[in-house]
């Protein structure tokens, strides 16, 4: 133990990583195949299809989307540390998809630990708040990419931005709140109580790395920074995701205001894992599906990402759907429901016609 102690102390005594390689076109070719599938990508320029929207995800709410052929990410950390291999994919494969930009919902470790690296190596604009920026050109030793500052950590809830991504591609991202414990809910619109039991079998099945547990170590500490979330649409869909879902009810009603002045959501990916399960079930999240009116809702947030705390997506199936089945039936929104870790990296599995209405 005292060995891999000082090994640890070593590697973990500074923030930067070591920088990932610049993907070639041939690793571009094979990540994009890996995430979206092989029909999906053409095979000798890399570029993928127009006429849908793909989302492969990678692991906790981050995920890689191909909207209309442009590629971007939402989130960029591959899950690891306590286990190694869970997640079938590295920083350098996500790299290799040459992402246009990278969307941050807020900079945890488990949100942003691996943003730098890989828009360093692909060339990817980060979007995130100030914090979100600073924190991020922390994790590379000379940072050569652009950060677009959305706010700052002082922005108020509800605090809108508006701006274009493409020429076909317009985003808003809407100031919210990160997941946080509140006082027990009674009456009506009180929702039953989750405590799933942590799932530590996977740190036995996937032994984690020395190399995987410093870069954990390296970035537990990393600041929220503000808490972001993006809809992206074009003319035909709209594109909703978030990486934390707070108590708006209690907190910050203002910010269910702003998101019921968006469009409906064709697709809304939301975190259903938080602290506020333990209080008030899946409370917070079934309040930001009211507000964003989707046709389909896609959990994320919701699988064993840290084994010590974390269980499988399996646990929130049940209660996700039991928490739903309160709307009315014109506001249920159908559930994709993801399970890790065979939803990770699964093409076709979240595929969506771009010009047909679902």
């Amino acid at each position: 133990m005292a060995n891999i102690s000082r090994s640890l102390t070593g590697l973990t005594n500074r923030f930067t990583a070591p920088p990932l390689p610049e993907p070639t076109l041939a690793d571009t070719i094979a990540a994009r195949q890996h995430f979206f599938g092989t029909n999906a990508v053409n095979p000798q320029s890399g570029a993928v299809r127009d006429d849908q929207v793909l989302l492969a995800w990678f692991g906790c709410a981050s995920f890689a989307v191909a909207m209309g052929g442009h590629v971007f990410l939402l989130d960029a950390w591959v899950p690891r540390g306590v286990t190694s291999g869970y997640v079938p994919t590295t920083p350098a494969e996500v790299a290799a998809l040459r992402p246009a930009a990278i969307f941050i919902g807020h900079a945890h470790f488990d949100h942003a630990a691996d943003a730098g690296p890989i828009a360093q190596a692909s060339g990817a604009v980060v979007y995130g708040t100030a914090e979100h920026c600073a924190t991020i050109r922390k994790q590379v030793t000379r940072p050569e990419f652009d950060c677009v500052e959305l706010g700052s950590a002082a922005a108020n809830p509800g605090d809108r931005y508006d701006f274009d991504l493409t020429p076909g591609i317009s985003v808003t991202t809407i100031r919210h709140l990160h997941s946080a414990r509140t006082a027990r809910h009674e009456g009506p619109d009180a929702s039953t109580r989750l405590r799933p039991t942590p799932c530590i079998g996977d740190i036995r099945t996937y032994a984690p790395t020395l190399i995987d547990a410093a870069h954990l170590v390296r970035n537990l500490s990393a600041p929220e920074g503000g808490v972001l979330l993006h809809q992206f649409r074009t003319e035909n869909f709209t594109l909703t995701w978030h990486d934390s879902s707070g108590p708006l009810a209690d907190r910050a009603p203002q910010v269910i205001d702003a998101l019921k002045a968006l469009p409906p959501s064709t697709v809304h990916i939301g975190a259903v894992q938080g602290y506020n399960q333990f209080t008030n079930g899946l409370r917070d999240p079934r309040t930001y599906i009211q507000a964003l009116r989707p046709k389909i809702f896609i959990p994320n947030h919701h699988d064993n990402w840290l084994p010590v705390f974390t269980a499988r997506g399996e646990a929130f199936r049940t209660p996700l759907h039991e928490e739903l089945s309160r709307l009315p039936d014109d506001d249920r929104p159908q559930i994709r429901m993801l399970l890790d870790p065979k939803d990770y990296l699964s093409p076709g599995r979240l595929a969506f016609d771009l010009h047909r209405e679902l």
